[in-house]
């Protein structure tokens, strides 16, 4: 019986990719190098990332500093063990170019996100898409910043503000992630849908949630597990797919890796043009 049930389940992979992909990094990269604002005034675009504790979003950010710079990096801190946001301030991570200026497009990390009443309080974290949250700025889950902290930035520039609001979910854990947080996470994608910010899914963990990932990370587009599990992350976010992207953060690894590389740039090259456009959406509307 064993056997003829084994026999009739569906293969676990696609015959083809379903999201063609180029494993070329040097072209990917050389174009984000290359990336400016067009003639804008503005030096920057701001991107927000957010997500669960212990998803990787401050190791996000280290692994694009990772693939822009050919080595290991560790500009966020990260914790080695979990349980709870070792990210305590807001702060802004700058990528270095070649000739050592920083590239015009800027991460910001926040505390992560809790149930309940631990991790950062959402009203922060919609603070800081509109530029309200200062750099340094101590996040305290009891006590959102009011306008007469220190830390309140009453009068936002543009360039103060998200442009573009990224969500980790491991795919490891989507299934098993707190109401609590999602619904605090649709709070804050509500907020910033009223403010015309665009948003992403950051999909990390692939390799623990397929062996086939494991095995070779470039079967994450032909690997019908990880297909559903961004299906999941859309479903319970209310976020296409088409703004959904898989990467494999760099955790254990002592060399950087051509095929990690070239998901996480492919992810920043979608990301910093989403968030360019909304800037000039957004920046000509408030001079209109």
């Amino acid at each position: 019986m064993g056997g003829s049930e084994s026999k009739g389940a569906s293969p676990p992979e696609f015959n083809s990719p379903w999201r063609p992909m180029s494993w070329e990094k040097g072209v990917l990269e050389q174009k984000l190098r290359d990336f400016n604002l067009n003639k804008s005034k503005f030096q920057f675009v701001r991107i927000l990332v957010v997500g669960e504790v212990g998803a990787g979003k401050s190791s996000f950010i280290n692994s694009v500093n990772n693939a822009f710079q050919g080595r290991i990096t560790s500009g966020a801190l990260v914790d080695g063990i979990g349980g709870t946001s070792f990210t305590k301030i807001y702060k802004t991570h700058y990528i270095e170019g070649k000739d050592g200026s920083p590239l015009p497009f800027v991460f910001n990390d926040i505390m992560g996100l809790e149930d309940k009443e631990s991790g950062a309080h959402e009203q922060d974290v919609i603070k800081a898409l509109r530029g309200f949250l200062q750099e340094g700025y101590k996040f305290n889950p009891a006590s959102p910043l009011s306008p007469n902290d220190p830390g309140y930035r009453s009068n936002p520039s543009v360039e103060d503000q998200t442009f573009c609001l990224v969500n980790i979910i491991a795919a490891d854990k989507v299934s098993l992630m707190h109401d609590g947080v999602f619904e605090k996470l649709k709070k804050i994608r509500q907020e910033a849908t009223n403010l015309n910010i665009p948003q992403v899914i950051v999909m990390t963990r692939p390799d623990l949630a397929c062996p086939l990932v494991k095995c070779n990370i470039r079967k994450i587009y032909t690997s019908k597990k990880i297909k559903e599990k961004m299906q999941e992350c859309s479903n319970r976010l209310g976020i296409p797919m088409n703004h959904i992207f898989p990467v494999k953060n760099y955790h254990e690894e002592i060399d950087t890796n051509n095929d990690m590389d070239v998901l996480i740039l492919k992810a920043v090259d979608q990301i910093v043009n989403i968030a360019a456009d909304a800037m000039k959406e957004i920046s000509h509307g408030q001079h209109e």
